[in-house]
């Protein structure tokens, strides 16, 4: 599961054995290998009524000049993940490209022509998302923290959002359980501190986790998944072409429709990381490793869900 033991791995196969099945869930271990078993285990079935209130009304706030493309990532991932209305704010030089590149999403306007300065009420959303392309103003930084003290959903925060808090330690011991982070391992290091190795990461995650009662998602290859309980899932898919800008964006914005559809922290953490991971996996097989997008990554979200509903 540790990079620098990969000259000494190759590919890891877990192989059925002939092991009792009821035998392997009894044994009490923090650490959960995810399969495809598991996790489609955790998706919802569809029924004929439901409509678009039924699957949530998410707010991602996202953007700053130059990096509205994380915005409309963000935005059409949860859109492709099931979400049934999205809003994204943005500040006001994004709003109309926001609308052309995405016109199934709603968008609001900060009153700052570049960067956010103010989120306001999140009473009427289900779950939010925040951090994608914000960047790391003074005024982005004070419409964080009066984000995380006021709002009590179900929440994901990435990239410049970590970065900021980061800046703000003290802001930690606000972070509600029903909170989701997903640093990579340069954003983790800001908020933990620097790890020797990866065992060393791994325990500074499931300490981070369980301090401030939050859920870690720590992306790489075999990304971990950890839990304020103290348990870790690692996941099984995903490869080395989704490594470029835009995928974190993807994953935040898959995160965020699921929160909002109303999967537990939990659950959309370990649903949300497999998918999009599997996404990857089927871009790759069309594409390359050098050339898939986010954007591809995105595309490939319908295949990914209808893959996983197949039987095992």
């Amino acid at each position: 599961m540790f990079a620098e033991n990969s000259r000494q791995i190759g590919e890891l196969v877990v192989l059925p054995i002939g092991l009792s099945t009821n035998a392997i869930r009894n044994i009490i271990s923090p650490y959960v290998f995810l399969e495809k078993t598991e996790v489609s285990s955790i998706l919802k079935k569809r029924n004929k009524f439901d409509h678009k209130g039924t699957f949530g009304h998410g707010l991602l706030v996202s953007g700053s000049i130059g990096k509205m493309g994380a915005a409309v990532l963000g935005t059409t991932a949860a859109l492709r993940s099931g979400i049934g209305l999205i809003t994204t704010h943005v500040p006001l030089c994004g709003l109309a490209l926001l609308q052309s590149a995405v016109p199934e999403g709603m968008g609001t306007a900060d009153k700052h022509e570049t960067f956010i300065t103010k989120i306001g009420s999140t009473v009427s959303f289900n779950a939010v998302g925040v951090g994608p392309g914000i960047g790391t103003n003074p005024e982005t930084h004070e419409a964080l923290f009066d984000l995380i003290k006021e709002c009590k959903k179900p929440m994901v925060i990435d990239a410049d959002g970590l970065n900021i808090l980061s800046s703000n330690k003290s802001w930690l011991s606000l972070i509600h359980r029903d909170t989701i982070l997903t640093p990579h391992p340069k954003e983790f290091e800001r908020l933990a501190g620097k790890s020797e190795n990866g065992y060393i990461r791994l325990m500074n995650q499931i300490e981070f986790a369980q301090n401030y009662g939050c859920i870690v998602i720590l992306k790489g290859a075999n990304t971990s998944i950890a839990t304020p309980e103290g348990r870790v899932f690692f996941n099984t898919t995903g490869n080395p072409g989704m490594a470029k800008g835009g995928s974190g964006d993807t994953l935040t914005g898959i995160i965020l429709s699921l929160l909002a559809q109303g999967y537990l922290p939990e659950q959309a953490a370990i649903l949300g990381v497999y998918i999009h991971g599997l996404a990857g996996d089927i871009a790759v097989k069309e594409l390359s490793y050098e050339s898939v997008l986010a954007s591809d990554i995105i595309n490939c979200l319908a295949m990914a869900f209808t893959k996983l509903k197949e039987p095992v």
